[in-house]
């Protein structure tokens, strides 16, 4: 194994160090040797950092139904856990010689394999109350605590030491941070795009081990070169004349370090979260962000940078200012708005991270730097993670983000400031507001009316793009403008850790309609009116694939469950003498249907019907009570699929519960994934039959398109429905791998993959 390593990765430490801004005339004999070992294991320990992050996150995801907020709660343990790891890397730097500051890392090393495996700890359960956040941080401590402490503590350590190694570049071994984040790029790379559909979690698992036993070894041969070549002073001077590093450090500097760390981490959970509530709560696109995130250390802390600091001044302001406008107009096109999101993010992390690498100390305050570094990142995600849903009924901390990370902009020079001064940021507040005073709303104006409206507003705000606090708060102004301006149709917003559920009122000329939304998704309606309001609408209506499975099959349904209950429409399909029991995991939403201000679907058609709180496919497995003749799989969050319910485990545990002759239907309508190849695989697998219906719906009226699945152990149980030419069978493609919790392929069933590809759907 270190052969192969040494191998394969041995040529590449130097090139990728000499794009980093390394010469080769610093690359000659034993300095060599020093600076490939310490960049190969600072690499391979950020590589293990990253990837367990992503992995365990998965592990843990069939536990609270696949949450985007999974990810986010993990996020803030890892920035925590990291902070731990670089308060040790610094008191062991402060109050430990290198030699036993490094005998005590390898005893900790030899420790942290007590944990190995990792495994999800069998003994916690989650709450059935909603409130999963601070048993997730627990389950997270228990489980990969110890491991992911010591490898926390890797990159502050191993470049203290290069500090005392006597190398040439040892009064600049920051240079080594970015070798550092480029190992966590390739690893968050690696994740979505080769380990997570090659490797089943298992095996993840058991390579990841191994990578951590060849770690422990490569920190042993750094701390034996460190002690043979070890120099106690000469790296501050050298800093000092190089690159004019300060020694000392007041608090006002250590404050400007929080902030500068605080605001991009807020800003990676903010865009990260508004991803995965449209998409998916899967790794691919918790990676995005982080990717990104991780790239701007690279490039900051290069000697070299690839992006100047006066590039990215200067393309910053024109990004933020375009996504501030459409933002503001409530613009949802996912195929502009979200590669805009991360270019801005990227910028705005990029900014924030430079003037962090300027104002770096000299490496004898190399473990300090880090240590405050880490603890803005890790206020920063627990804002936005768990104090932002209390604090706000709808996602503002994330405008809030992008508004702090302008007011950190690097002024010119400090001016004072005077009333004609901030004249610019008086008009674009009223521009602003005085249509709202009015009545009117931008996304009814028309586009020559809009971009008379819209063009000032940008106008002004780009002239105080000099002036930080200025151009901060007039992209707060407008950012806080489009998130906070109450919909004229909204009569209720209530947010938990499931996301934000709003109530809308509308009249679409056939009398009031009260609409659900999660996220950006509308997941039920109902008509106001006594008369109608048992006439199921949206996905479920009696002309779609639903009341086809009723009105044909409905007389031989005895038992009927749902997992995900959304506003209960499915309910009114209930007939005498059925029992029915929904399972769902928000107890908001539970709220929300039983609310009889809102909705009346549960109260009117099936007032008995039992409510199970928690995850559907942990519920269901607990479940005691007859088995179901229909078992509707319909719990989708906005539009991000929980993928645990679509393993060969979860389709195992459908069958058990389902009585014979029974019919399983599933809910799959999804603007961005095409699921129906995973289910043909599953159906398959278990040796059962599976039929296809996509229906069109109607624009004119609240029967919303959808797809819909629905199997059955033999054709004889749905033969009465199997003749209609809108239901076509589905087959499985031979040779493809069927979805397991260990493994699933979620490149693979993106709408955009599978064009490009050229793939059909299997119907």
């Amino acid at each position: 194994m270190p052969q192969f390593v040494q191998s394969r990765f041995g040529p590449v430490c130097p090139l990728l160090l000499t794009r980093l801004g390394w010469g080769r005339d610093n690359l000659d004999g034993g300095d060599t040797i020093v600076l490939a070992l310490y960049a190969m294991t600072m690499g391979l320990g950020a590589l293990l950092l990253f990837w367990v992050q992503p992995m365990f996150s998965k592990m843990v995801l069939p536990l609270l139904g696949g949450s985007p907020a999974v990810w986010n709660i993990a996020m803030v343990f890892f920035q925590a856990a990291l902070l731990a790891g670089y308060l040790y890397a610094h008191l062991g730097h402060r109050w430990l010689r290198p030699k036993w500051q490094a005998i005590g890392h390898m005893v900790l090393l030899a420790a942290a394999f007590i944990a190995l495996p990792i495994t999800v700890a069998s003994d916690l359960q989650p709450p059935g109350g909603g409130q999963a956040a601070f048993w997730l941080l627990g389950l997270l401590t228990l489980s990969v605590g110890l491991p992911f402490f010591v490898l926390s503590a890797t990159a502050p350590m191993l470049q203290s030491w290069f500090a005392h190694t006597g190398h040439r570049d040892a009064g600049n071994p920051y240079i080594l941070y970015a070798v550092s984040n480029f190992g966590s790029i390739m690893a968050l790379l690696a994740y979505p795009l080769v380990l997570e559909p090659s490797l089943t979690l298992g095996r993840q698992n058991l390579v990841w081990a191994l990578g951590f036993v060849l770690l422990a070894l490569l920190i042993a041969a750094c701390a034996w070169l460190l002690l043979r070549h070890f120099q106690a002073r000469g790296a501050d001077q050298a800093a000092l004349q190089e690159a004019g590093l300060p020694a000392r450090i007041n608090w006002r500097r250590r404050l400007h370090w929080v902030l500068l760390a605080f605001v991009p981490s807020s800003l990676l959970l903010g865009v990260t979260q508004h991803i995965t509530t449209d998409i998916a709560a899967v790794p691919l696109f918790w990676v995005l962000p982080l990717v990104l995130y991780l790239a701007t250390f690279v490039i900051v802390f290069s000697r070299r940078p690839v992006i100047s600091r006066r590039w990215a001044l200067l393309i910053q302001v024109p990004l933020v200012l375009i996504m501030a406008l459409l933002f503001y107009w409530r613009i949802r096109y996912l195929g502009v708005i979200l590669p805009l999101h991360l270019i801005v993010f990227f910028f705005l992390a990029l900014v924030c991270h430079g003037e962090l690498a300027r104002r770096r100390p000299a490496p004898s305050r190399l473990t300090e730097f880090y240590l405050w570094m880490s603890l803005g990142g890790v206020l920063g995600g627990a804002f936005t993670a768990l104090c932002a849903p209390l604090l706000f009924d709808t996602i503002v901390e994330y405008p809030l983000a992008i508004a702090a990370a302008c007011l950190l902009r690097p002024r010119r020079e400090p001016s004072a400031m005077t009333w004609t001064r901030t004249l610019p940021l008086v008009i674009l507040l009223a521009l602003l507001t005085l249509p709202r005073l009015a009545g009117y709303d931008p996304g009814q104006f028309s586009l020559g009316l809009l971009l008379l409206y819209l063009i000032p507003v940008g106008l002004l705000c780009y002239g105080c793009r000099d002036r930080p606090w200025l151009f901060g708060a007039a992209i707060a102004a407008i950012l806080l403008a489009g998130a906070y301006d109450k919909r004229s149709d909204e009569i209720d917003v209530v947010r938990g850790f499931f996301g934000v559920n709003r109530i809308i009122a509308r009249n679409d000329g056939h009398g009031e309609a009260r609409i659900f939304m999660h996220g950006t998704t509308q997941h039920g309606v109902q008509y106001a009116d006594p008369e109608r309001r048992r006439e199921p609408q949206a996905y479920y209506h009696r002309g779609g694939p639903l009341g086809d499975v009723f009105e044909v099959l409905g007389g031989q349904f005895r038992v009927v469950g749902g997992i995900g209950l959304g506003i209960g429409t499915a309910a009114c399909y209930r007939q005498p003498g059925q029992s029915w029991t929904f399972f769902e995991i928000d107890p908001l939403v539970v709220s929300i249907a039983r609310d009889q201000r809102y909705f009346h679907y549960l109260s009117d058609c099936a007032p008995d019907a039992r409510i199970v709180i928690g995850d559907g496919r942990l519920a269901l497995a607990r479940e005691q009570g007859p088995d179901f003749d229909l078992l509707i799989v319909d719990a989708f969050s906005s539009d991000a699929i929980p993928m645990h319910l679509l393993t060969r485990e979860a389709m195992a545990l459908y069958l058990e519960h389902l009585a014979p002759g029974g019919v399983l239907a599933f809910h799959i309508s999804n603007r961005h994934l095409d699921v129906s190849p995973v289910l043909a695989d599953l159906a398959a697998d278990a040796g059962i039959k599976a039929y296809i219906q996509k229906d069109p719906g109607r624009k004119d009226s609240y029967h919303f398109a959808s797809d819909w699945v629905i199997m059955a152990r033999s054709s004889r149980d749905i033969a009465p429905l199997v003749p209609s030419i809108d239901w076509r069978e589905l087959t499985a493609q031979p040779g493809r791998r069927v979805w397991t919790d260990d493994y699933g392929n979620l490149v693979g069933v993106m709408r955009v993959w599978r064009k490009w590809r050229g793939l059909q759907s299997v119907d």
